[in-house]
């Protein structure tokens, strides 16, 4: 069921007014491809724009935070907590995993892929000038705590 339109299909905003407050939890991942030499310039912190899991890490906590502003139909939100983990994959992929929190009445699925596809932006953006080639792949809903519709959990890949 399309819950983002009125009865006459129209465009709408949620009406989450009735429900519940409960905890409410959302893990998303992205992966960004990349040449292993810039992987290794990442990880050793040779990178000369600085640490970029650090500022990585902190655009995605920012842009959980803006959802509401990025994507017209989301409830702004209370978060509680935004956690952005970033590892080195393999010999050429960054693995990022978003996290998101809230005791509120809606999800927090989007805001978690936010986060974790404005991480993988902010690497393309501070190592594109040493790899135009790099991908972002794989972004996705790991799994989703809380509310009506329960647990969700996505199949291994």
């Amino acid at each position: 069921m399309l819950t983002h339109l009125d009865s006459q299909g129209r465009a709408a905003m949620v009406d989450v007014t009735d429900k519940a407050v409960t905890h409410r939890e959302a893990v998303a991942e992205a992966r960004v491809r990349m040449l292993p030499q810039t992987l290794s310039m990442i990880v050793d912190g040779a990178h000369p724009k600085g640490d970029v899991f650090a500022v990585a890490r902190i655009a995605g906590i920012q842009a959980a935070k803006k959802t509401s502003d990025l994507i017209p139909l989301c409830h702004p939100l209370m978060l509680t907590s935004v956690k952005v983990e970033l590892s080195a994959e393999g010999s050429d992929c960054v693995h990022i995993v978003a996290r998101c929190k809230l005791s509120g009445q809606t999800g927090v699925e989007m805001e978690a892929l936010t986060a974790a596809s404005v991480a993988a932006l902010t690497i393309y953006d501070m190592c594109k000038a040493a790899d135009r080639g790099m991908t972002i792949e794989h972004v996705r809903l790991l799994e989703k705590l809380g509310g009506k519709s329960g647990h969700y959990q996505a199949d291994a890949q």
